[in-house]
């Protein structure tokens, strides 16, 4: 039998990564990796986040978006209410905060790219990359080596999927962009429709916006970044640039 790590992690992203138009006004890529021991999955964040959708819908299968939260839809309607919307990001916010995890987040400056590579390679290929080398150092300082940790990615379509998993089993044979040798913590990667519900990736898909905005405007106030920033991994002298967020070129 396989020895399993005590850890799983949840990745998603905010912004396209296509390289034939770059969005000027949000010329950024970002994907986040989700980092939590499965002790504490179990048994903190997944009831810290039903508890949360019970209080504000009676059930828990609404699924947090960040896009749906940004523009109130769907489920999210009742956030046209300033005081309902004041009372759910309260709360919601000091779930973000005291819920168990570690966040690994890469974030891929599109415009430079562009500028500083003749023939650039994919920037969702080289944010997995960057990101699995920091998931694994991550996973090594917590005595995982040689164990087997599960990667959870959101499905994005047929196509995407197979790039997906073909450029990950790249990474795994040391044939990525950079040839980063991640051998020391094996993973395996397995693609999830949002329908699955699943905390942990919503959890994901809510930190990357905030990454995002905080990289291309840093002096902007960003309530969302300011609570996260905690989670960010850091080395040991407590830095998370270049370490848990790593922002390239």
């Amino acid at each position: 039998m396989e020895l399993y790590s005590d850890y799983i992690v949840f990745m998603d992203e905010s912004g396209d990564h296509s390289l034939v138009k770059v969005d000027a006004d949000f010329p950024i890529f970002v994907l986040t990796f989700v980092i939590v021991e499965k002790e504490d999955y179990a048994h903190g964040l997944v009831p810290a986040v039903k508890e949360l959708k019970f209080r504000f819908w009676g059930h828990d299968a609404a699924i947090l978006h960040s896009h749906e939260i940004r523009k109130p839809r769907g489920d999210f309607a009742f956030l046209q209410i300033k005081e309902r919307r004041d009372a759910f990001l309260a709360d919601l916010n000091e779930m973000m905060c005291e819920a168990p995890y570690t966040l690994v987040a890469v974030a891929i400056r599109k415009d430079r790219l562009t500028k500083q590579y003749r023939k650039p390679y994919s920037p969702y290929h080289l944010a997995l990359e960057l990101g699995l080398e920091r998931v694994r150092d991550y996973l090594l300082r917590q005595g995982q080596k040689g164990r087997l940790t599960w990667l959870l990615a959101e499905a994005r379509g047929d196509k995407e999927d197979q790039d997906l998993e073909l450029e990950f089993r790249r990474v795994m044979d040391g044939e990525g962009a950079m040839g980063s040798d991640v051998s020391a913590t094996p993973f395996e990667m397995r693609i999830l429709s949002k329908k699955a519900n699943a905390e942990g990736m919503q959890l994901a898909d809510l930190v990357a916006h905030p990454v995002a905005r905080h990289v291309l405007k840093p002096d902007q106030p960003n309530q969302a970044f300011d609570i996260i920033e905690a989670k960010l991994m850091v080395n040991g002298r407590g830095r998370y640039e270049g370490v848990g967020l790593k922002v390239f070129p």
